[in-house]
């Protein structure tokens, strides 16, 4: 395996598990009446307040004249809005999987807009992949409005991590990565002052930590998908799920059972076992 591959999905992985750390927190939140509205905005404007001495630059601001940046940017607001709704009502571990439409959504979109390479043997180790999802989860899927929303999100999810591919031969990932946090702070502003709840002590916290742990997250994430395609990448997303568990049990007092571990073990194995195939080579649109 290339050394810029293993770089991409170390920095991936890392990346993933901080995403549901942020998440964690989100469910602190919502699960206590805060609207999604409001966690999402401050997520959004204190990762701009963070990163904005380090990444403020001519290029940051050349980069929000360019319309593909917004749309990435747009279908992360929606992502993030509708997983903090269905985390309101539904177990986590529930939500994660519905959410993990993701990955499948990411390579169908990969292969058929950015013309990567498909492989046989990539499909099948991410069907596997959510075969453990499922193993790890057991949701029943009663279409619950939560997991409806999960669902929903999932997919946004998908769209998202193809589009940053997309967009990563634009700039550095640090000025993408501060466009993205302008333009959801930007957007969710009206909506997050309409829902600002009292501030305590126990919220401040539960929201700088929200925060912080999503973008150092996302900052991650852009620089995995300037190293290596969606395709290769789409896989361990999956790590998200192994952070939720983890979580899950220190936070929610949730172990998983026999079945869970199995299925963890198989999202690691199909995981894994993609370090081993052909770096795909993408092309642009």
């Amino acid at each position: 395996m290339e050394r810029s591959i293993l770089l991409a999905v170390t920095t991936m992985s890392m990346g993933m598990l901080l995403i549901p750390l942020g998440d964690t927190a989100g469910k602190l939140m919502t699960s206590s009446g805060i609207a999604p509205f409001f966690v999402a905005w401050t997520r959004y404007l204190i990762g701009l307040v963070v990163l904005l001495p380090f990444a403020m630059h001519k290029d940051a601001v050349r980069l929000l004249s360019n319309w593909r940046i917004w749309l990435r940017s747009s279908i992360q607001v929606v992502t993030i809005t509708t997983i903090l709704t269905a985390l309101q009502t539904e177990p986590i571990a529930n939500v994660f999987a519905a959410f993990f439409l993701g990955p499948t959504v990411s390579y169908i979109l990969s292969v058929t807009l950015l013309k990567e390479q498909a492989s046989a043997m990539r499909i099948i180790l991410l069907a596997i992949g959510l075969g453990g999802v499922m193993l790890v989860v057991k949701p029943g899927f009663g279409m619950t409005t939560g997991l409806a929303w999960a669902a929903f999100s999932g997919c946004c999810y998908g769209m998202f991590l193809t589009a940053s591919r997309w967009v990563s031969p634009l700039g550095k990932p640090v000025h993408l990565l501060i466009t993205q946090l302008f333009i959801g702070a930007l957007l969710l502003t009206p909506l997050g002052l309409l829902n600002l709840p009292p501030i305590t002590p126990t919220l401040s916290g539960l929201v700088v930590w929200s925060a912080i742990a999503s973008m150092l997250g996302n900052l991650l994430l852009v620089f995995a998908y300037a190293r290596a395609g969606a395709s290769v990448l789409a896989p361990f997303v999956y790590v998200q799920l192994v952070g939720a568990t983890a979580y899950g049990w220190l936070v929610f007092d949730n172990w998983p059972d026999g079945l869970s571990a199995l299925g963890l073990v198989v999202i690691f194995v199909s995981g894994f076992a993609t370090l081993f195939l052909r770096k795909s080579k993408p092309r642009t649109l």
